[in-house]
């Protein structure tokens, strides 16, 4: 029996195992690095053990010093989450041999998936449809899909369209895939574009039964990399289900399988491909956790213990969606910093890693939480989450939430029909946020308001007169901020006030009320938030500081990161699009380029470097001289 548990994980994943393991009875461990020394999975643990001395990037990967906290701490089971160590057959090894419980398959079965090349052979050979692999040196045909053999969540993956641009891309993907996975090992395969992303739960026991618990929608990506996920899918048949949750039970068994993982499809039409499996926990588990009514992580728990599965799965009952919210800008970058407030409520299930006040470093993946909502149909599910994401008080951080409300609210994903290529930028929706700076009248209004009402609070001097009341009005009354200026007094036309408080405004205008929470916070940040909009504000001071200038034409970096190679020299020529350098951060590579044609004048970062958000690269001079 389980008696104390560790988990070589952080973040979410770590709470998430947490909660069942507290319904059990079991006592946590927790692991941390040094920048997650404050984090929630920390305070949440009976136990926490920092892991001295890697680098915060590399931390959960030292396997000598996670077996170190194991015995630290008196824990006798590990349980990987995902990512991380969690598909490393080595690691699995190495925690069978100190005697310890593994949470998770045997080393042979995660050896057997783990490099991408011979597990297609190898579902092959078990009757599973797979994709045909393609030569490198000379392709049969294009576009292709470059990918890491070693690993995947979009990492070492490289589409490629024509020949001209193979060389470079395929250097690109073994580049990522070593820093990500340790090995540079990539394939092709034909790209079967605007495909269908369909997986299935597999979840096995040590005495020959497995179970497939259904199939999970995941077409919805960006970057390779999954935002919506959803239970059943809705462009899945009854026959089409049974054909790829038997492909998912031969392919458990080909390999020993023991414990829960998932097995990955391409579905495009009638034609089916194995793409992967994943050994471990998948992070959209709990759409499948909520349709099929089971603790996923309790029946791994109960596994590694030896228990016996009943024969016959549970049945699904309704519907799940899920969606990542990640702390990341319009163009997926990710964010780092301190979360000044998370609060997300309604009838929905929040897993996260973070809460108010948290800080989100930068060396980790940027996903903040899953919100998932179950309803009787999928419809019901749908409108539960959107009400959610529009009520939710996120402050501090851009996240994706306007981006994943416009996806949820599409046509097309509310008639099913997605597929991988549902974010292209020719897609049927191109899902980039919304800027929060062009904001609508009415919230600026808010934000005005509600700063001259605690104005006028904070004062000892007639503070019964009205915000803004003079005798002589010779000039209306207007706030600044940088992405709005804004008369309040007089109000515009068709606007009134129906109540104004330091935290909350209601204006009404031609008729209609609207209710605005307005929070403000000591770096002079504002936030309005209603149930239709979320702007952030920055005010500007009457009287401002000098402050220093950034020369037109830098190329400043967009977070922190470390300069991978610099493709230009000062004074070379380059045209708009063309990559100027390329940076390094959370182990996947982001390219620089050109914002126009013109002449680069200076070159700042070498190969290397450490920089910080902000920071000056280079500096372009544009036109022709």
């Amino acid at each position: 029996m389980i008696t104390r548990l560790l988990v070589a994980n952080r973040g979410e994943i770590a709470r998430r195992v947490f909660r069942t393991c507290g319904s059990l009875g079991i006592s946590t461990v927790a692991v941390f690095s040094d920048p997650d020394a404050g984090a929630p999975h920390v305070a949440e643990a009976d136990l926490a053990v920092r892991l001295r001395g890697a680098r915060p990037s590399d931390t959960y990967l030292a396997v000598d010093r996670i077996l170190e906290a194991c015995r630290a701490s008196g824990a006798d089971a590990v349980h990987p989450g995902y990512g991380f160590l969690s598909e490393s057959a080595e690691f699995a090894q190495a925690v069978l041999e100190a005697g310890l419980v593994w949470v998770g398959p045997p080393p042979s079965a995660i050896a057997a998936m783990g490099a991408k090349i011979e597990a297609k052979q190898l579902m092959e050979a078990a009757g599973v449809p797979v994709l045909p692999s393609l030569d490198l040196a000379a392709p049969a045909e294009f576009p292709l899909l470059v990918k890491a053999s070693a690993g995947g969540g979009g990492r070492g993956m490289r589409i490629v369209r024509d020949a001209g641009e193979l060389a470079r891309e395929v250097e690109s993907a073994r580049r990522e895939a070593a820093a990500a996975f340790g090995d540079g090992t990539v394939f092709a395969e034909p790209l079967l574009e605007r495909a269908r992303h369909v997986e299935v739960q597999v979840l096995a026991d040590r005495h020959g039964t497995v179970w497939a618990l259904g199939e999970r929608e995941c077409s919805v990506q960006r970057r390779h990399q999954k935002v919506v996920e959803e239970c059943p899918s809705p462009g899945i048949s009854p026959e089409l289900r049974e054909r790829l949750c038997a492909a998912a039970v031969r392919a458990a068994r080909a390999i020993g399988y023991v414990g829960a993982g998932t097995v990955e499809f391409l579905v495009k039409g009638d034609r089916v491909a194995f793409l992967e499996m994943n050994t471990r926990l998948q992070v959209e588990h709990p759409v499948t956790e909520l349709v099929f009514g089971v603790d996923l992580v309790r029946l791994q728990l109960e596994v590694a213990e030896g228990a016996a599965l009943p024969p016959v799965p549970p049945g699904p009952s309704g519907y799940a969606v899920e969606v990542r919210l990640y702390a990341e800008d319009g163009d997926y970058l990710p964010q780092s910093g301190v979360l000044r407030r998370f609060e997300v409520t309604g009838e929905v299930r929040v897993d996260s890693g973070v809460e108010s006040g948290s800080v989100v470093p930068p060396y980790y993946d940027p996903m903040l939480a899953k919100i998932i909502a179950h309803g009787s149909s999928r419809a019901e599910a749908v409108r539960k989450l959107v009400t959610a994401l529009r009520r939710a008080k996120l402050h501090g951080l851009t996240t994706n939430r306007d981006s994943l409300i416009k996806i949820l609210t599409t046509p097309e994903f509310g008639a099913g029909d997605t597929h991988t290529g549902f974010l292209d930028p020719d897609g049927p929706v191109h899902a980039t946020i919304p800027d929060p700076h062009q904001a609508d009248e009415l919230p600026v209004l808010a934000a005005a308001l509600a700063m001259a009402a605690a104005n006028r609070r904070g004062t000892a001097v007639l503070a019964g007169l009205p915000a803004g009341w003079r005798n002589v009005r010779s000039q209306p009354r207007q706030a600044r901020f940088e992405e709005a200026e804004v008369v309040y007094d007089p109000l515009p036309g068709g606007v009134t006030t129906i109540s104004v408080e330091p935290h909350e405004v209601v204006l009404e205008r031609d008729g209609v009320r609207h209710s605005f929470e307005v929070a403000r916070y000591d770096d002079g940040k504002v936030y309005v938030d209603s149930v239709a909009c979320h702007v952030e504000l920055t005010p500007v001071p009457r009287l401002p500081e000098p402050v220093e200038h950034v020369a037109p034409g830098s190329l400043l970096a967009p977070m922190p990161g470390s300069v991978l190679r610099v493709e230009v020299a000062a004074g070379e020529r380059v045209v708009k699009g063309q990559t100027v350098l390329v940076l390094e951060a959370m182990k996947m590579e982001h390219r620089i380029a050109a914002p126009a044609d013109g002449v680069v004048s200076v070159v700042h970062a070498e190969k290397g470097q450490q920089v910080e958000a902000g920071a000056v690269l280079a500096i372009i001079q544009e036109g022709n001289s």
